[in-house]
């Protein structure tokens, strides 16, 4: 009987603290510990990376030096603190010219990522989490809303978070602490961020790690509310600090997704309660846009968390998330009021901001009812509201934005995705509340491969062949299946980068019905995915459909598809959509320039 293999040895991480500019210094001390007590498979760095000072960029260990190829870097390595006076300048050069996916970080130089904004992604099988930038006014180098309310939907997202990446500490995190040994940097205020105890306090990863303090500090583990596993907070300080503090500290966790529920659970026997057991109170983001105000359907998809962090979180106010579809993820933790009578006077067309304040700004515009007699002829005839009517994608919900449609069929519509990739990128969405184009009935199928064809003979024209993908999820609510032009002279290596990715994530692709034409490979697929709740598929322009099924507890990157084109396509700046929105004007114009083109295909037409 053959031995069971042995299993593979975790990754060893190191960790760093703000290097302020002391590159030299820092990756000596990196090939140092290598050479002794490695090999290490990357280093991530927390706090500030540049130098404080304006006129350091020629200085001696500066970013500079590393980016101009006057030094290497002598592993991975990956930081989030992306500000500092030279900052700016140095990234917006380095960023012109990026390499690589945006969610594991862009390569401003070989071997150095910078991870910008937020988002998740895999490093040799950990979930790494990160925020970067700090808490501030606004612009380079602070992190914005958008930012923040990215990572609190992915804390709603299954599985467990191995690392959690940010530069300032977590509020609070010392509370219930042994602090007989702990150094006085740690109860100094400085470098304490409320917004970061917050997202912690949801993420609940088995590492938290942080800098700017300037202090190293090694919390004893915590017991996290609502999960099996404990969390480890590592906060480090600046390289080559004077006080002689730890600035380098290795780690070699196993990933969570390899490991048996017997270790997850298990707790040393130092470990404390949560710090962040009693909720705290919410905060602003001073450096927050306000959302613009000129679409009369206010953007309640994100209500409530405004209002937590605005400290509006009063006992009579009305939970949105609750209201709209007789559910919230926060459940008894919600600061918000949950009240089933109030879902049935929302499905019944009554005004959120009726129910909620008594009133609404909007008056005789609003289009729904301000009376609770459960007459809401008074606006119009409709059925009771569905919860889907604050879904982005069905096209009678007065969250759609209606401007970006270029055709509507029978069971589908196409629009141009919001913060496109490239110019002409266009989402096949259902015309009704569907969370999957493979659930969709056949005479509908019928439909989609219609405008499949026309897409691809439109872009054609162009010069340019086409990818289509999906990301199917058990939290997805309406479908949307993406198709993105590529030049021709690209179009053979599609295939070739798709499975580069893949294996970058530590997965391999599945090849549904290789022998098979495109219509014959897409029902394969849906026979396939009758029984899968998770999976990405995309459909190669030689007609072959690569196929991942996502596991439960697999972190998968929800802009996958669109990270790999824009690697591809040497865009790594655009894989997050966030990156590249555009005016409402600049939105029209495309929109139009692209029905004039389109029309001749357009099997609406």
């Amino acid at each position: 009987m053959a031995a069971t293999p042995p299993a593979p040895a975790p990754p060893r991480i190191l960790l760093a603290g703000d290097a302020h500019g002391r590159l030299h210094q820092l990756f000596k001390r990196v090939k140092s510990v290598n050479q002794s007590t490695g090999p290490f498979h990357a280093m991530l760095c927390v706090g500030q990376l540049f130098s404080p000072e304006a006129d350091a960029e020629g200085a001696p260990g500066d970013v500079a030096d590393y980016l101009v190829g006057r030094a290497t870097v002598p592993i991975p390595t990956y930081f989030t603190g992306d500000y500092g006076p030279t900052a700016p300048r140095l990234l917006s050069k380095a960023a012109a010219g990026a390499r690589g996916f945006a969610p594991g970080g862009i390569e401003i130089c070989p071997n150095l990522f910078w991870l910008r904004g937020s988002n998740r992604f895999t490093l040799h099988g950990l979930s790494v989490v990160y925020l970067s930038g700090k808490k501030g006014p606004g612009g380079p180098g602070c992190y914005s809303q958008d930012d923040v309310d990215a990572l609190r939907a992915l804390a709603e997202e299954p599985g467990i978070v191995d690392l959690f990446l940010t530069n300032e500490w977590p509020t609070g995190v010392v509370n219930g602490a042994d602090t007989s040994n702990m150094p006085n940097q740690v109860l100094d205020p400085h470098g304490y961020d409320p917004v970061v105890a917050e997202l912690v306090a949801e993420i609940k990863p088995r590492y938290h790690i942080a800098g700017t303090k300037g202090v190293f500090y090694s919390r004893e583990p915590y017991v996290n509310d609502s999960a099996a596993h404990v969390t480890r907070f590592i906060g480090l300080a600046n390289v080559g600090n004077k006080e002689k503090q730890k600035f380098i500290h290795a780690i070699s966790p196993t990933p969570a997704s390899t490991m048996s529920s017997a270790d997850i659970h298990a707790k040393p026997p130092n470990s404390t309660l949560s710090p962040y057991a009693a909720p705290a109170q919410s905060v602003p983001i001073e450096e927050a846009p306000k959302r613009p105000a000129d679409n009369t359907d206010a953007q309640y998809w994100r209500y409530d968390v405004k209002r937590q962090r605005q400290g509006e979180a009063e006992g009579g106010r009305l939970c949105f998330k609750f209201t709209s579809s007789g559910s919230c993820p926060r459940g008894s933790k919600c600061n918000f009021r949950h009240d089933e009578e109030a879902v049935e006077h929302y499905q019944r067309n009554v005004c959120f901001d009726f129910l909620n304040k008594g009133k609404c700004e909007r008056g005789p515009e609003c289009k729904f009812a301000h009376s609770l007699s459960g007459d809401t002829s008074i606006r119009d005839s409709r059925p009771r509201r569905r919860v889907e009517s604050r879904c982005w994608f069905c096209l009678s919900s007065p969250d759609v934005e209606s401007h970006l449609v270029i055709s509507i069929g029978e069971a589908y519509y196409c629009a141009l995705a919001k913060g496109p990739l490239v110019p002409n990128h266009v989402l096949m969405i259902p015309v009704e509340h569907c969370p999957s184009t493979l659930m969709m009935p056949s005479e509908a199928e019928v439909e989609l491969g219609r405008y499949k064809n026309a897409l691809v003979k439109y872009f054609e024209k162009q010069g340019k062949t086409t990818v289509f993908f999906e990301w199917v999820s058990q939290n997805s609510r309406h479908a949307n299946l993406q198709a993105v032009p590529v030049p021709f002279p690209k179009a053979d290596a599609v295939n070739k980068i798709f499975h580069l990715a893949a294996k970058k994530l530590g997965f391999e692709f599945s090849v549904v019905n290789p022998d098979g034409g495109a219509k014959v490979a897409r029902e394969s697929l849906i026979s396939q995915s009758e029984s899968k709740s998770n999976l990405f598929y995309v459909e190669l322009p030689e007609g072959k459909i690569l196929l991942h099924n996502i596991d439960s507890n697999e972190k998968f990157p929800a802009q996958f598809g669109r990270e790999v084109l824009a690697g591809l396509l040497s865009m790594a700046d655009r894989a997050d959509w966030r990156n590249c929105k555009l005016s409402k004007e600049e939105e029209i114009q495309m929109v139009d320039d692209f029905k004039h083109g389109f029309r001749e295909f357009d099997p609406a037409e």
